[in-house]
Formats: structure tokens, C-alpha cells, sequence
């Protein structure tokens, strides 16, 4: 059963008015949703989105039965034209929820995982784009190393992708536990309690998934789409996608940046968010009962002006 992580930080955060129109990026299955529409009343509103297509038929079911919901497959990075296509000038917050999902981990046929040998898919929507075998396939060795280097921060990238290019030479790599023994065989030096393929599979789902990308475009966005007092709360599972969140955030809550030494008052530097608390982890009760929340960190800001 998904457990939805941060689940009561996360909405208390997001909802400041129960009238309000809200989104939930990373619908998954629904946890973070079902507790928005909880603080919500009979005039809030709540669009979700979501690009797995099992993601869909439990969102569907909800749009059934409450009619405070709406929802749409795709990607978040897609709000601005969704949004604009409903009328919606402004929200009033914002959560995502980032990553791959327990669902998506525990299903192999979804390829997410090495623990239980699949096809290597990797998709978060199975309706489109390129497999992880397909990629793997027939991308060029020094592309699969920088995916390897940029989005798993594997020392040996440049290794792992040799190994790759050689072995698909031999036959299709088209399963996760041939792609798991590739790169473990091509890892010189595995890291306690830590798979040596881990890695590199991060790396290659947030390539095939553009999640990086998604995220900086809707990070790029988020100031408009927000209104006066609208809140933006990230949750996130690795050191990159925190980065770029912490990174935006703090940006729009120091404003323009002055050369040191130039006069200027602080209404004129065009500060836009202000940071809502510090970062929040996971307490002791959560990671008793969720051991993948351990490496969750959430981060919530307000837009000011």
C-alpha cells in the first residue's frame, strides 16, 4: 500500500484558505489529494495531474465522486497551458510531490527497480516516448555517460557506459537485472548498504522522465501561476531535485541582485517569495512505518508580490 510521505506537513503547509484552488502535481495515488480535499470546503477546488496512466484510473474514479476535483494526464512542467485553457489566472499553492512512487517501484513490469527483474521500461508514462531499453540501445557512449555523471553523480560513469556500449554489442539490453549486472560488473568500488546499480538507474529514469527538466520548468513558471499569498510546497528524494528547489526559493526571497556598495532601499529589490519555516523532514513515527520517507525533504515558500 502507497504511503503518501510528509502527508500532514505537506497539506497543512499548502492550504491557507479552505475556499481556495489548489494543485497537486504528483496525484500518484492519491494520498496528498484526498487530505487537500479533506481541508477544503464546498467551495475550494483542487486540480491534480499525474503522467502514469495508472495514476489516471484512480483519479478518475475521484472525479466520480467529487465534484470539488478535476484532473489531467500529463506533466506538471504543463500547468501554465492547462491552467490558461481553464480560465485559472492565479492559484493558491502548489505541491509537488517528487520522485518515482512505491507503486512504480514495486511493479517490475514498470522498470523502475532492480530488486525484481522486469523490461526495462522506466517511463512514467507508459503511453509515450522511449523505453530505457530503447535509450540504452542506441545513444551514444559519452551521452549515457554524462546522464550517468550529471543525474546519478556516478564516479564512474565513463566505466559503466563502456561496459554498456560493449555489452549491447553482444545482444539487447532489455531487462533490469541484465542492466543491473552490467553496471555492477563495471563498478570498481560498491558502496556499503548501497546497490552498485542504484545510481545509475536514478540516472537513467529522470533522463528518460525529463524530471529535471519538468522541474525547472516549473520552477521557471511557478512565480505566475501563484497568486498574492499562494504557496509552493516541494517535497524531494535526492540531492538534485533539493537543489533546484532551495536554489529557486532562495533567489525569490533575496530579489534582484545589486552590485555590493550600490544604494538601494529593500522595497526596490524586488523580492517575490518569502521561505515558510526550514526544511522538514521525516519524523521518527513516519520512517518507522515508511522506510522510503527517510531521504524526503520538504520545503514550502510564499509568494509576496
Amino acid at each position: 500500500m502507497h504511503q503518501a510521505v510528509l502527508l500532514q506537513e505537506a497539506v497543512e503547509a499548502l492550504v491557507t484558505t479552505s475556499s481556495g484552488f489548489y494543485v497537486d502535481g504528483t496525484f500518484g495515488r492519491g494520498g496528498h489529494s484526498a487530505a487537500v480535499l479533506d481541508m477544503l470546503d464546498s467551495e475550494g477546488h483542487l486540480l491534480a495531474v499525474d503522467k502514469d496512466p495508472a495514476a489516471c484510473a484512480v483519479a478518475q474514479q475521484l472525479t466520480l465522486s467529487e465534484p470539488r476535483f478535476e484532473f489531467f494526464h500529463g506533466s506538471f512542467a504543463q500547468l501554465p497551458h492547462q491552467l490558461r485553457g481553464m480560465g485559472i489566472d492565479a492559484v493558491d499553492g502548489i505541491l509537488l510531490d517528487l520522485g518515482v512512487s512505491s507503486p512504480q517501484l514495486d511493479d517490475s513490469e514498470r522498470g523502475f527497480s532492480f530488486m525484481n527483474d522486469g523490461p526495462l521500461d522506466m517511463r512514467m508514462d507508459t503511453t509515450s516516448g522511449e523505453t530505457a531499453a530503447q535509450w540504452l540501445s542506441g545513444a551514444p557512449e559519452d551521452e549515457i555517460t554524462r546522464v550517468l555523471r550529471d543525474y546519478g553523480e556516478e564516479r564512474f560513469a565513463r566505466r559503466i557506459a563502456a561496459a554498456i556500449v560493449s555489452a549491447r554489442q553482444e545482444g539487447e539490453i532489455n531487462t533490469t537485472a541484465s542492466l543491473a549486472k552490467i553496471v555492477s560488473e563495471a563498478n570498481p568500488r560498491w558502496e556499503k548498504h548501497k546497490h552498485p546499480a542504484t545510481r545509475s538507474f536514478q540516472a537513467i529514469r529522470i533522463h528518460i522522465n525529463r524530471e529535471l527538466d519538468d522541474l525547472k520548468d516549473l520552477l521557471a513558471a511557478a512565480i505566475d501561476l501563484l497568486g498574492e499569498g499562494g504557496r509552493l510546497v516541494v517535497i524531494s528524494f535526492h540531492s538534485l531535485e533539493d537543489r533546484l528547489v532551495k536554489r529557486y526559493m532562495r533567489d525569490m526571497a533575496r530579489g534582484e541582485k545589486i552590485p555590493r556598495g550600490v544604494p538601494v532601499r529593500d522595497c526596490e529589490l524586488n523580492r517575490r517569495m518569502k521561505i515558510i519555516g526550514k526544511a522538514v523532514k521525516a519524523g521518527v513515527d513516519e520512517l518507522s512505518g515508511n522506510v522510503r520517507a527517510r531521504s524526503a525533504v520538504m520545503r514550502v515558500a510564499e509568494k509576496i508580490c
